[in-house]
């Protein structure tokens, strides 16, 4: 049996591949800033192709999104871009920096696109059209990995503790970040952020460059608005989840 919100968000997003609402921004000049975007659109998106961690570079239209991507953070202040090691992500990346001579970028795997397994350079058309329920369970299940690949719930496992680990030292170096993400670890990041349901997590788009998330970063001596960052109560929380220290 298909669900049936799950067959939408995945039919959608092969018609109209990164089509989405505006993305939440909150934004302060007191606070550290954390900016979260996906890589322009590649020849694997165009052609509608499980990429996950495949090189497929930027199309013409995906070096556009980027430069419209770069025009919007072009005033905000940027200290450190980090990307994972897939050209996309690479070259996002160094579009949006462009404005930005000075921030450092860094590598960082944790936030790499889902890896497909046996998926990996087929056709999401040909799969939804042979095997609609499958293609569903495979693209936006939580824990339906692909053969020798990753489900959504392993890719938060990698992800979280990222997202501990850069929002400690955004509050201990005072700094505004970056991240340059992949469809899937940008829908875990902003599941950690947002406090999305499981149902908007697995139903929601990001959009293919252009446009970019905002979170404010907040000291955890101060009250914390969940929405708009995490609380340390929410950190210890997603310790637990993810089987981290928590003391």
């Amino acid at each position: 049996m298909i669900d049936k919100k799950l067959y939408q968000a995945a039919s959608k997003s092969l018609e109209k591949p990164g089509k989405s609402p505006q993305l939440p921004k909150n934004e302060s000049r007191t606070y550290s800033v954390l900016y979260l975007f996906r890589h322009g659109e590649t020849y694997d998106n165009k052609r509608r192709i499980f990429s996950g961690w495949r090189q497929s570079r930027l199309t013409e239209m995906g070096i556009k999104q980027a430069e419209i991507l770069a025009k919007k953070l072009k005033d905000k202040r940027i200290d450190l871009g980090i990307r994972s090691r897939l050209v996309r992500s690479r070259d996002t990346l160094r579009i949006v920096l462009r404005y930005h001579p000075n921030a450092k970028i860094e590598i960082d795997n944790r936030i790499i696109e889902r890896n497909y397994g046996d998926l990996n350079g087929t056709s999401k058309l040909k799969m939804m059209q042979k095997n609609p329920e499958l293609a569903v369970k495979y693209r936006r299940g939580y824990n339906f990995p692909p053969p020798h690949g990753e489900s959504l719930k392993m890719v938060e496992k990698r992800v979280f503790p990222f997202c501990i680990e850069i929002i400690k030292r955004m509050q201990n170096e005072k700094i505004n970040v970056a991240i340059s993400a992949h469809g899937n670890s940008m829908r875990a990041m902003r599941g950690f952020f947002e406090k999305m349901n499981r149902n908007k997590l697995l139903t929601h788009e990001n959009p293919l460059g252009e446009d970019y998330c905002a979170y404010v970063i907040k000291p955890f001596s101060e009250h914390m608005d969940a929405p708009k960052c995490v609380s340390s109560l929410r950190l210890k929380r997603k310790r637990k989840e993810i089987n981290l220290d928590t003391t």
